[in-house]
């Protein structure tokens, strides 16, 4: 099941330093970022294998989840919110800001057999 976490986050009149540590589940093998993103629906899709983590970085963007028990939505729009994606997360990315970048950090290298595009059915 998909899980948002908070990212640990420390701040002072210098700005604000975000840090990743300690709480990423996995041995990241794989990082991209999304953005430049028109009205247009991203993923769609689950994997056999990979566990990603996803933080919208600049601006917002909104995540769609099925793990096939729970539907959610996810919000993502600081960076120290991070949503863990299970592989039997059915997920798609929408509603992105004008600004967005969503970095995704994930456990696999990219193999497009470990894609699974057809949405649970209830």
């Amino acid at each position: 099941m998909a899980e948002l976490i908070n990212l640990k986050t420390f701040t002072d009149t210098r700005g604000n330093l975000t840090v990743i540590e300690k709480v990423i589940p996995f041995v990241i093998k794989r990082i991209f970022y999304i953005y430049g993103v028109d009205d247009s629906v991203r993923g769609g899709h689950r994997h056999h294998k990979t566990i990603q983590a996803a933080i919208c970085i600049k601006g917002s963007c909104t995540i769609f989840n099925n793990n096939h028990v729970l539907k959610e939505e996810f919000l993502l729009d600081t960076p120290d919110k991070c949503l863990l994606i299970q592989p039997e997360d059915w997920h798609q990315m929408h509603s992105f800001s004008e600004d967005a970048i969503l970095m995704v950090l994930a456990s696999e290298f990219f193999d497009a057999a470990d894609y699974i595009y057809d949405p649970y059915h209830d």
